[in-house]
């Protein structure tokens, strides 16, 4: 289970408007067992559910994490900064409009099926039947799916790798332990894309890179690139994109384009498979 998985079954339990109107405050164990680059792909997504924006509170991973940054506070303004950032979680006692609780044992490799991020199910799962719903229906005319079917083994024509939501380099090291040794299928296309320049020097220095062309992906500038269709980094009409990327919209890929959203891990596994795969059958 990866962040992504985690953020897409969230959407999934309370919907695209669950968050409309609020800010969504992620809490708990499985919560604090993510490091900030998970946590920041959690948070990323959190508009996908309706909200303004998402928090975890800061603790003892988020101070690693800045300590020594440039541009953080140095010497005795860091030990004064620490001590006002230690204020900043939520009280004890807090009273929340809604809570929602689940149980992070229970995620696993998710996959979208439809056009926006809440229709989204676990990856060996079957498509739901929804009954008198038009915007259901009309999404999955578009992605050429019906009701009751299953993604996995559905079959792939483009994978991206990137975006602000899953284009930092644990991303791309995760995608790189499941590549490494290994070639895509023959007829996808793969597109790497680091989500900053920083990224991409520090996945340069590591030989990511070399793992990703030696398995035929394309390794590419940082940038937004096939997440919304730019710099001609396009999907045909009528071909199944899976990307890494957090959005799911008709034409968001390109004119006709189907765009099936999931985790680094999986997209990589489908990349060598060619068709949607679930990555515990290659990490296990």
């Amino acid at each position: 289970m990866t962040a992504k998985d985690l953020i897409l079954w969230i959407i999934s339990r309370i919907g695209v408007s669950g968050g409309t109107g609020h800010v969504i405050e992620y809490r708990g164990a499985g919560v604090s067992a993510l490091d900030m680059d998970e946590r920041m792909t959690v948070c990323n997504m959190s508009i996908e559910a309706g909200a303004r924006a998402g928090m975890i509170a800061p603790d003892e991973t988020t101070y690693a994490y800045l300590a020594g940054r440039s541009r953080v506070p140095q010497g005795p303004q860091w030990e004064e900064a620490l001590a006002r950032w230690r204020t900043l979680p939520s009280d004890a006692g807090a009273r929340f409009d809604r809570e929602v609780e689940i149980d992070a044992a229970d995620v696993e490799p998710m996959i979208t099926y439809g056009t926006n991020p809440g229709m989204v199910m676990p990856i060996g799962g079957s498509i739901p039947q929804m009954s008198h719903d038009a915007a259901f229906d009309a999404a999955l005319a578009y992605m050429g799916f019906e009701a009751g079917a299953r993604l996995k083994d559905q079959e792939v024509n483009v994978v991206f790798l990137g975006s602000c939501t899953n284009g930092r380099l644990s991303d791309l090291r995760a995608a790189a332990s499941i590549l490494r040794g290994r070639k895509i299928a023959a007829g996808v296309q793969m597109l790497v894309v680091p989500g900053s320049q920083a990224v991409k020097r520090a996945a340069e220095a590591e030989g990511l890179h070399s793992v990703f062309t030696a398995a035929g992906a394309e390794w590419r500038e940082s940038g937004c690139s096939m997440c919304l269709g730019m710099n001609g980094d396009l999907v045909a009409k009528g071909q199944y994109s899976l990307s890494t990327s957090n959005r799911n919209f008709e034409g968001r890929q390109g004119v006709g384009a189907r765009t099936l959203l999931a985790s680094p891990l999986t997209a990589a596994a489908s990349a060598v498979r060619g068709r949607v795969t679930d990555p515990r059958e290659i990490l296990n």
